[in-house]
């Protein structure tokens, strides 16, 4: 089975972050997501990070879709 790769980068220093989850990235009820960060030479350890501070890394803002729990209620 192929795993999918998704990145994003950080708003804070515009380091990668490799999503370890994308069903959590995907549900607006869901404020953080666990990610790699891709920085230094040595492999990160996974954290959670915000998705409010999180980009794609062509600099665009993630959908409201992805965070905004009430999105579909407007």
């Amino acid at each position: 089975m192929q795993r999918l790769l998704m990145f994003l980068k950080t708003q804070q220093d515009g380091s990668l972050l490799e999503v370890m989850d994308l069903k959590q990235l995907f549900d607006p009820f869901s404020a953080c997501v666990l990610g790699r960060l891709h920085a230094g030479e040595e492999l990160q350890e996974p954290e959670l990070l915000l998705k409010r501070d999180l980009l794609f890394p062509s600099g665009e803002s993630l959908p409201d879709c992805w965070i905004d729990p009430s999105y579909g209620k407007r």
